[in-house]
């Protein structure tokens, strides 16, 4: 599914309006992850990831240079690789650089400018593989282009991004992932490990206040790009755990009883009312197989880093 600059970034736009209008119209106002990601966001996401408090990101890297070599014989030689919200792509590299002769490398992701400058550093930096970025929304229904080459197929999702989705939305993706490979290939995931709450709050609400910053970009976002007047000192950033869904839920809480317009909308707060921002699901190895098994999917291995706090997961497509 390819589209223009001009014609993703109109769906785009219209695509946030819509978002933002629906989620702060309902009982509990809520505004889907994605979009913490504009500029800025990422700049300050970037900085969370160095964060001592912040785990997941160098606990997962440990295991790609670890375990490298051995997730390379797992997926095979010649093979098709196909990453999902692909970003910036630098774990990416130390996969590609432990696999045998890859033929194609598959970057997905939303933001086009992003996946451009990421397609071009992949050109440069493994100029013997070729590289097809597709811009799509890998949470959203979608074919991938035909006549790509033949061969086993490899879906990549590396990160805690599947942990933002809930149970549903996890299997729906996970049969997409499925289909792309042809009901015959491999996938590698990213999942996040249950563990204590200490540790699972921290990384949410650190003490330099970079998360804060990162929740309260949103209302700038809005005020900027929708003619927003959220006054951003009088909403604070809080992290919860809901025990029901075995996650870490950000929020951003009204601090007074306030009315706020957005989008030529008016929308009204009492005090202490949250707009849910992200929810970062955290599994059991059990768990999660049984969620790669509704998607016709077998988990084959395991590999974790030596705190147990993250894994990366190899799972097998099923007939």
């Amino acid at each position: 599914m390819m589209f223009d600059g001009f014609e993703v970034q109109s769906r785009w736009d219209e695509a946030f309006r819509a978002a933002v209008v629906g989620g702060l119209s309902r009982a509990q106002k809520s505004i889907p992850c994605c979009w913490l990601y504009d500029e800025r966001g990422s700049e300050l996401f970037n900085e969370i990831t160095r964060l001592e408090e912040y785990y997941p990101t160098r606990a997962e890297t440990e295991i790609l240079l670890r375990w490298a070599d051995e997730m390379a014989g797992f997926c095979g030689e010649d093979i098709l690789l196909v990453e999902y919200g692909a970003g910036a792509g630098i774990k990416t590299e130390i996969l590609i650089e432990a696999l045998d002769k890859p033929r194609l490398y598959v970057p997905i992701d939303i933001a086009g400018d992003v996946l451009a400058q990421t397609a071009s550093r992949m050109r440069d930096r493994f100029p013997d593989l070729e590289t097809l970025p597709i811009v799509a929304d890998f949470n959203r229904d979608f074919d991938l282009p035909a006549g790509l080459p033949p061969g086993w197929r490899t879906a990549f999702f590396p990160g805690s991004t599947i942990g933002n989705l809930n149970r549903s939305e996890t299997v729906a993706f996970l049969s997409r992932l499925h289909r792309h490979v042809e009901g015959r290939g491999m996938a590698i995931i990213g999942v996040d490990l249950k563990k204590d709450l200490g540790t699972l709050l921290s990384a949410y609400d650190d003490g330099a206040g970079v998360t804060a910053a990162f929740n309260l970009n949103l209302l700038a976002r809005i005020n900027r790009e929708l003619d927003g007047d959220f006054p951003l000192d009088r909403f604070v950033h809080q992290a919860r755990w809901n025990e029901s869904e075995s996650a870490v839920e950000m929020h951003l809480v009204s601090l007074d009883t306030r009315v706020v317009s957005a989008c030529g909308r008016q929308f009204a707060f009492h005090e202490g009312e949250t707009i849910h921002t992200e929810s970062s699901r955290k599994y059991a190895l059990d768990s999660f197989r049984s969620l790669a098994e509704k998607s016709a999917w077998r988990l084959s291995r395991a590999w974790l880093d030596d705190e147990d706090r993250f894994a990366v997961l190899g799972l097998e497509a099923s007939p």
